[in-house]
């Protein structure tokens, strides 16, 4: 299955989402922040096939850390989470770097649905 790593400084997101996410057999990285998941991203050589992240944290947020994820390893399929609509059209702009925006709250299933969609989309990119 895929490796994922997973970007929140909510800790309660952060473990529901792991926990929905390795149902589906995935292996899943957690990040409690931008800094900390561009840091895991950098140890790493890129080695994750989604990196999933909200917008919205301390220190680095989602866009810096999706600007950054796409700039220095491309093949890494982005796909934000974010509860605030202000943040949602903040990553319009970034449309040709990330697969999509999760509008939180979600639930279990609309996450996995969310983040297959984001897999497949990634692997027929990479295949294109």
């Amino acid at each position: 299955m895929a490796r994922i790593l997973l970007t929140d400084d909510e800790e309660a997101v952060r473990g529901f989402v792991k926990r929905a996410l390795e149902m589906d057999g995935h292996h899943v990285t957690p990040a409690f922040d931008g800094a900390d998941a561009l840091e895991k991203l950098n140890e790493e050589n890129g080695a994750f096939d989604l990196l999933l992240t909200d917008i919205r944290m301390p220190m680095m947020d989602g866009i810096a850390l999706a600007l950054a994820a796409a700039r220095d390893f491309p093949a890494v399929t982005i796909l934000l989470m974010t509860g605030y609509a202000d943040q949602r059209e903040r990553a319009s702009g970034l449309d040709a770097l990330i697969h999509d925006v999760v509008t939180k709250p979600f639930s279990l299933s609309q996450i996995r649905d969310a983040v297959a969609g984001a897999l497949d989309a990634g692997g027929q990119r990479l295949s294109a």
